[in-house]
């Protein structure tokens, strides 16, 4: 690390690259209607765009982690944010809606890359001692997106149009960029560094478990965030001005979850993970229960942000723990998988709008899959991964 950066400044440079990406990829949540509306399609169709874009972090998270495996991690975050950047001016920019889906999917592919590589590089700025505290802080600025990005952009698309708060979040990256090249440290990647070295570390069955839970249990906060807005103005009763504020509020519960989350992490991951878990499908039966309610509702909602950060911080740590010698990989495949969740959660979430079963109907469908989640890790959670002298990783009890 450079004598002259201070690791708060680092930190700081990857918070905002973290609210950057945060602000783009739950923006879309609170312009679904706007576009729908612009592009003349049903909401469950502008509800792709959320899919595409968690299936383009799907793909280049490992894609891109195991092609850029030797090269410097300052360069590779520097590019990986400017190619984020580029992304959403195209998304601003697209005409159709299967043109938007695409410029939603390329701008999810850097996303995982980003928080992979950006977790190794803030672990190596703090100490290995505090990799709950590095991770938090990054994450923190996914959450306060919520509570400043995502509100603020929902507004813009209100007033402006959902395209101009595209290239306001492009613009932003532009800045992250500025703010990355100037505060980071240089950090060489692993001396034995390779592709075939991260591909290696993929031959592990506790790493695909945990890949597994994550991606389901974890859709179902996507289940029901993904369609927030329709579902509080149709079934909670609230304005289409008061939704930002919801957002925000919500953003404010995720913040909160991520600072909790990154301290139980320092003492337990393991049993992070299953409150993390038990939690967010408590407060998903909750709002199912008291969604009609504005005030439950609102309750409700701050809830499933607390528990899902809980719950993301744990699944992040764990897939690193399973990920011994290759970090940044096990770090890329946790966004992977909480996307491949978004994916999967937003998708599901409209068949259930589309059969006609109503909005909170979301809710429980997003409690089955929290709890299917939970299922996963409690049977193979204390799978364990050791070094064996012919560096092979074996799963352990």
């Amino acid at each position: 690390m450079s004598r002259r950066t201070h690791p708060g400044a680092a930190l700081l440079a990857l918070a905002l690259g973290g609210f950057t990406i945060g602000t783009t990829e739950f923006a879309t949540m609170g312009l679904l209607t706007n576009i729908a509306t612009d592009l003349d399609v049903s909401i469950p169709a502008a509800g792709h765009t959320i899919t595409t874009y968690a299936l383009g972090v799907v793909v280049g998270a490992p894609l891109i982690t195991v092609l850029a495996a030797k090269v410097e991690r300052k360069t590779l975050i520097v590019w990986l944010m400017a190619a984020y950047a580029l992304g959403n001016l195209i998304s601003a920019a697209a005409p159709t809606l299967e043109l938007l889906m695409l410029g939603r999917f390329l701008t999810g592919l850097p996303h995982g890359v980003f928080f992979g590589v950006g977790a190794v590089v803030g672990t190596a700025v703090v100490g290995a001692s505090r990799r709950g505290h590095a991770v938090a802080m990054m994450m923190a600025g996914l959450t306060v997106a919520n509570i400043v990005g995502v509100p603020l952009s929902s507004w813009v698309g209100q007033a402006l149009g959902w395209r101009v708060a595209f290239v306001i979040i492009g613009a932003l990256g532009l800045v992250t960029v500025a703010s990355l090249l100037l505060l980071l440290p240089r950090t060489p990647a692993p001396r034995d560094a390779s592709p075939g070295k991260e591909i290696a570390a993929l031959r592990n069955g506790p790493l695909w478990i945990a890949f597994a839970g994550s991606a389901i249990g974890f859709g179902g906060m996507f289940a029901v965030y993904s369609y927030i807005k329709p579902t509080l103005m149709e079934v909670t009763g609230l304005s289409e001005g008061s939704v930002p504020i919801i957002l925000a509020i919500f953003g404010v519960g995720m913040t909160i979850g991520v600072l909790i989350g990154g301290r139980l992490v320092d003492v337990d991951v393991m049993l992070t993970l299953y409150l993390g878990f038990g939690g967010t499908a408590a407060a998903l039966v909750a709002f199912a229960l008291v969604g009609a309610s504005p005030v439950p509702a609102v309750v409700a909602v701050v809830c499933i942000g607390i528990t899902s950060q809980v719950l993301g911080i744990a699944l992040q740590a764990r897939l690193m723990d399973l990920s011994p010698a290759a970090p940044s990989l096990g770090a890329a495949l946790c966004h992977s998988s909480l996307n491949a969740a978004n994916a999967n959660g937003a998708f599901l979430g409209g068949l259930v709008i589309a059969a006609g079963w109503g909005y909170l109907a979301l809710a429980w469908t997003g409690a089955v899959l929290t709890l299917l989640g939970l299922v996963i890790v409690v049977a193979f959670g204390r799978q364990t991964i050791t070094r064996v002298p012919d560096d092979v990783l074996v799963a352990a009890p």
